[in-house]
């Protein structure tokens, strides 16, 4: 039984099917596709829990949902507003110029040293800030976005949040340096759709796990570690969003994905999703993006890593190795941030694991006949 049709319980039960196995996957959506859902709206595939772009450079990961989805060439780039200016993101010379006026890297390079904090031994997401972007970045685009986004103040927060960012002295605004990115060009969903499609799967949507006796099978869980511990060692914390679509007229900003960094402004961001798409229509549908304060009613986004939440966790990482015949994966049950890209290879590997296929380090792709086509 696997627990979750998103991408982990989906690639897991795709390559368990293909060795002979029978899957059984319920999700309690009436969805698939998990997090990165997408729904098609007048020639726009809407991405229904804020934007997934895939990137990889994983040969075997490419390889394989490309048997399931015909990527476009989309490379993600951000725009990011404070006070009525607009500021490139990731941080690259064109921000510099913005922020200070500087031309040549040496230049901008002068700037962020003389603005550093000097902190040895940065222990928080605002030391490590200060200390390795100075000052003005941090406040003009860091600060307020940051605790708007969490609820809470950066200096409550690990630096690894940040450390994703790339800090770049060239004009180069690629969010990404994956020698494989795109978007499917027909959604999420549809790829997830096509990776079920086999004899040895059945799926079941609207299926809640906890509100019945499943039988003996084998558990794959892809949800809330300490959900299905039933809280034994206290709830893990989560951060969550509220969406709000809208139809609009034309295109509204000109870019995918506006950050909005000014604590004043409640929404963090604003999605267009028409451009991450080849060929968009004329009138767009656009998502504003805000944070909510979290509780077991509302969907867990994000894993809030704070050293209390880490040690909870390792308490049932531990328990999940004194128990018998559960196998987990996932952002949630990891509780951790984590790329499509490496949730799928996670779930590869879990399968070679239960196969005993390491030594043999065989690939776990092949190239069956699928339409990609919804």
């Amino acid at each position: 039984m696997v627990v979750g049709a998103g991408l982990f319980g989906a690639t897991f039960a795709r390559k368990m099917a293909e060795t002979g196995r029978k899957c059984h996957v319920i999700d309690k959506r009436p969805y698939v596709g998990g997090l990165c859902a997408t729904k098609k709206e007048d020639d726009i595939y809407v991405h229904l829990h804020g934007p997934h772009l895939f990137h990889t450079n994983d040969e075997e990961v490419w390889k394989f949902v490309n048997q399931f989805a015909e990527f476009n060439h989309y490379q993600h780039s951000v725009k990011a507003t404070y006070k009525d200016k607009i500021y490139s993101l990731p941080f690259n010379m064109m921000t510099y110029h913005q922020l200070w006026g500087c031309t040549t890297p040496a230049e901008a390079k002068r700037i962020i040293n003389k603005q550093k904090v000097r902190i040895d031994n940065p222990q928080n997401l605002e030391e490590w800030a200060l200390s390795q972007l100075g000052t003005n970045i941090y406040e003009t685009l860091i600060y307020g976005y940051t605790k708007k986004a969490w609820h809470r103040e950066p200096k409550e927060l690990p630096a690894s949040i940040l450390q994703r960012l790339p800090l770049r002295f060239t004009y180069d605004d690629n969010y990404f340096h994956d020698q494989y990115q795109g978007v499917p060009k027909w959604g999420y969903t549809q790829m997830v759709k096509n990776m079920l499609v086999h004899k040895n799967i059945k799926v079941d949507l609207e299926a809640d796990f906890f509100s019945r006796d499943w039988g003996g099978k084998k558990i794959v869980f892809t949800g809330r570690i300490d959900q299905l511990f039933d809280y034994e060692y206290g709830k893990l914390e989560y951060r969550t969003l509220k969406f709000i679509h809208q139809k609009v007229n034309d295109d509204f900003q000109g870019i995918g994905q506006m950050n909005y960094t000014d604590e004043k402004i409640p929404q963090i961001r604003i999605i267009e999703h028409k451009h991450f798409q080849d060929d968009p229509p004329e009138d767009s549908i656009i998502t504003h993006e805000y944070p909510d304060v979290w509780d077991d009613d509302k969907e867990p986004y994000y894993p809030i890593n704070t050293e209390e939440n880490r040690n909870t966790f390792l308490k049932y990482k531990d328990r999940l190795r004194r128990s018998v015949g559960i196998i987990g994966g996932g952002r949630l049950f990891q509780h951790s941030y984590l790329d499509m890209e490496k949730t799928i290879r996670y779930a590869m590997d879990q399968v070679r694991k239960e196969l005993g296929m390491y030594r043999k380090k065989a690939p776990l792709w092949a190239k069956p006949k699928i339409n990609h086509l919804p």
